[in-house]
């Protein structure tokens, strides 16, 4: 067992470079199996979600080589089995990737349901209307998706999303791509990592237009190549570092990153008073003032990200006044207030909508990461705080951050990594 020891109230300097988008990918490396041929996809972040999916891809059949830390090969031309693992795919929510991806190759797929972190419910309704609406029957039985397209293969359609779903959105572009005629997806998301995936499967001879506004049109292909690609730098994971230092104080260059990509975040962290210097491949931020309160709605990009929310209400327990969130996409997105109360943070919460109001300073305090974003926000809000900070059951912070200590001890901060003894086990041991 592993979790991370924080000493805060230190500011940070430095630059430190950001990985490839996560959201990117996990839908990515899924959509390798489309192509008959070689990819190579660069940029890869070092992440456990990353390291799952690659090898799900091995357990079908697929030839899966490390070219160097961040560059993978990935070879599906042999792929035995359209039938996922299980054990592999309840450990991570963009598994229902690979129901689009097997269906557009296969003409069937079974894959069990998503799991990943508890943020709610987490309906595919959207997904499988879609494959429907495509010609494919689905259904779901004992926790599977069966999906299995007609003997004549799937076919083009018009689909109109109820909500702009980057999930379904992206597994409709996975399962059209060789599909017969055109697909027209109305009401479509405009996520950055949407416009990332029909960037790599064009690449790869598609005919995808329109990725990035709510209109996505595909034109079907029978057949797509190999060749290389490079995955965009995370927004979030950039977020995520231009929100510690905006609750630590300091001067940071945060580098490879997409400026435009970063606008609904820096508008945000400038209204709570950091200054954010754009440059071409990256920003630059600090903080020597006091914080102020904001009011923040999580929405569909170019919204407020909701993976940036618990981020900002760590820097907000700080601030100035009171602040107001209204969380607009999941309903267990504040599960992380219990930990940040046992810091001293002063949170009350009513559905989706969080009331903050700003305490002088947070204290350290022994804190359990409860999902991915939530794991970051305790990071941050560690960070601030005076005293020693402790966070256990960090294999969800390690889902979606590279390297994530080193990179914070780069610059200037005290965190470690921490063997500790696994308590259940000792304890059923003595049982025993």
């Amino acid at each position: 067992m592993q979790k991370y020891v924080i000493n805060g109230n230190k500011p940070l300097y430095g630059s430190v470079e950001i990985s490839g988008a996560k959201n990117a990918a996990v839908a990515i490396i899924p959509a390798a199996l489309l192509v008959e041929g070689v990819c190579q996809i660069d940029n890869i972040p070092q992440i456990s979600d990353v390291t799952l999916i690659l090898r799900i891809l091995k357990e079908l059949g697929a030839d899966v080589r490390l070219v160097n830390k961040h560059m993978v090969q990935i070879d599906c031309r042999h792929i035995t089995s359209s039938t996922v693992p299980d054990e592999l795919s309840r450990q991570m929510r963009a598994s229902y990737y690979l129901i689009g991806a097997l269906l557009g190759r296969f003409g069937q797929a079974v894959v069990s349901m998503p799991g990943g972190c508890d943020l709610g419910t987490r309906p595919i309704d959207f997904h499988i209307r879609s494959f429907q609406a495509l010609g494919a029957k689905v259904d779901v039985i004992g926790g599977y998706v069966h999906a299995t397209a007609p003997e004549q293969g799937l076919h083009g359609a018009t689909i109109y999303m109820d909500q702009a779903s980057v999930g379904a959105t992206m597994n409709t572009m996975l399962a059209a791509a060789r599909s017969e005629g055109l697909t027209v997806i109305e009401n479509a998301a405009k996520e950055p990592h949407i416009v990332d995936l029909a960037n790599f499967l064009n690449s790869m001879g598609a005919d995808i237009m329109g990725a990035g506004t709510d209109v996505i049109r595909i034109r079907g292909v029978r057949h797509l190549h190999g060749g290389y690609y490079s995955i965009i730098p995370d927004q979030i994971e950039a977020g995520t570092y231009m929100a510690a230092v905006t609750a630590t104080g300091g001067d940071v260059i945060i580098q490879n990153v997409i400026p435009k990509h970063l606008d609904c975040i820096t508008a945000k962290l400038v209204e709570m008073g950091a200054q954010v210097e754009e440059l071409e491949d990256a920003v630059r931020i600090s903080r020597t003032g006091g914080l102020r309160r904001v009011n923040i709605k999580t929405m569909p990009y170019p919204g407020f990200p909701t993976d940036m929310q618990p981020q900002i209400s760590a820097c907000l327990c700080i601030a100035e006044g009171t602040s107001i969130i209204n969380e607009g996409i999941w309903e267990n997105r504040y599960r992380y207030v219990t930990e940040f109360r046992r810091m001293g943070a002063h949170i009350q919460v009513d559905g989706k909508v969080a009331v903050i109001e700003g305490v002088p300073q947070l204290t350290g305090a022994h804190l359990q990461a409860c999902d991915l974003r939530a794991g970051a926000a305790m990071i941050v809000a560690g960070l601030a705080a005076v005293g020693t900070t402790e966070i256990s059951r960090i294999h969800y912070i390690e889902r979606g951050y590279e390297n994530i200590v080193e990179k914070l001890q780069g610059l200037g901060a005290d965190i470690r990594l921490v063997d500790y003894p696994d308590e259940s086990a000792r304890l059923e041991n003595r049982v025993g």
